[in-house]
């Protein structure tokens, strides 16, 4: 592209005094990597691309669902109909948005062994995941390589929104130095607002941006809106935990893989999940899935029925998915029906 043709296309952003024609060189020459293309992720991809990046790498490990497309941009009826892996249908989206930014798909799950490899290299990790497992991966990966990176969520009308900079300030670990415990609300049974996404997914960029082009004292703090009440509220996230296991003792449970990783079952077309540590309230989990599928509950085990999938729930937490020995398909199913 030529620096005319470069000027007249991200005209109206570098007139934006805060990127100028020295910031949007930078963004330019940034390479962004975009874990999980989801909600969050789609809007993320879209947006980075159109404000001209030079390369987006898209990890996801799943595929597109007719479920998807009120919410998940990039995606229409044909790739649900298609069954289409969303990292491939991103990509082939992005590159009729605009063909100068290098693309790289990855239908992959981010794990232990491969969580380096694809993050390495990158200038920002972009959080469009659905699990605070990986997300303590991408963190521990983020304070060991000192790579910045954007945590999103978003659940009916509520978002939230924490730039990690390891070079000058706290990570996620020192912010929540535990997951949530407990089943935690997800899309399927809670629902999720396409707005809500929205707004989670341009704030991610926004700090993205900012911390790109190099925009002065931008401390991390904590952001949460409420779209559905007009709620916005910032707070500062503070200073490094001293104390923290991850970016204070440089302890890197995750990256290292001392959570037990998911295994298929062989000859039972199923697959074992037993990464997840935390015990389950079984007869209340019960209640939150009765009105997805058939549930049936005793003290030993939660078995519920879907369309496709029978998934067998313990009460520490280990569950059999039944119907698949796709380790990636039966996480995004455990994910979404049960949380992390």
């Amino acid at each position: 592209m030529t620096q005319t043709a470069v000027e007249d296309r991200y005209s109206r952003q570098i007139r934006f005094a805060p990127i100028g024609e020295e910031g949007q060189r930078r963004i330019r020459e940034s390479s962004i990597c975009i874990v999980g293309c989801g909600a969050l992720g789609s809007f993320a991809a879209e947006a980075l691309a159109r404000a001209g990046v030079a390369r987006l790498r898209l990890v996801d490990r799943d595929y597109v669902d007719y479920t998807n497309l009120q919410r998940q941009w990039l995606y229409d009826e044909s790739d649900a109909r298609d069954e289409v892996p969303k990292a491939i249908a991103a990509a082939r989206r992005l590159q009729n948005i605009n063909s100068d930014v290098r693309l790289d798909p990855l239908v992959t799950d981010l794990t232990p062994s491969n969580a380096e490899e694809i993050i390495l290299g990158h200038h920002l990790v972009i959080d469009g995941t659905d699990n605070f497992e990986t997300r303590y991966l991408i963190n521990d990966v983020s304070v060991k390589h000192g790579i910045d990176w954007i945590y999103g969520a978003a659940i009916g009308s509520y978002g939230i929104v924490v730039p990690v900079f390891p070079s000058s300030g706290p990570c996620l670990a020192c912010i929540y130095p535990e997951p949530p415990s407990g089943p935690q609300p997800t899309c399927d049974i809670n629902g999720v607002l396409a707005s809500t996404t929205a707004v989670v997914a341009s704030l991610q960029v926004a700090a993205g941006l900012r911390r790109l082009v190099g925009w002065p004292d931008f401390k991390c703090h904590i952001q949460t809106i409420d779209v559905w009440e007009a709620l916005n509220r910032t707070v500062e996230a503070g200073n490094r935990d001293p104390e923290c296991p991850v970016c204070s003792r440089r302890e890197f449970r995750y990256l290292d893989g001392q959570k037990r990783v998911p295994v298929s079952l062989c000859g039972r077309n199923a697959v074992q999940l037993h990464d997840r540590a935390r015990p389950l309230d079984l007869p209340e989990l019960a209640t939150r899935l009765r009105s997805v599928g058939t549930v049936r509950v005793n003290e030993f085990a939660l078995r519920l029925s879907v369309p496709k999938y029978d998934v067998t729930v313990f009460p520490d937490g280990r569950a059999i998915v039944k119907g698949t020995t796709d380790i990636g398909i039966a996480r995004s199913l455990y994910s979404r029906l049960i949380g992390n």
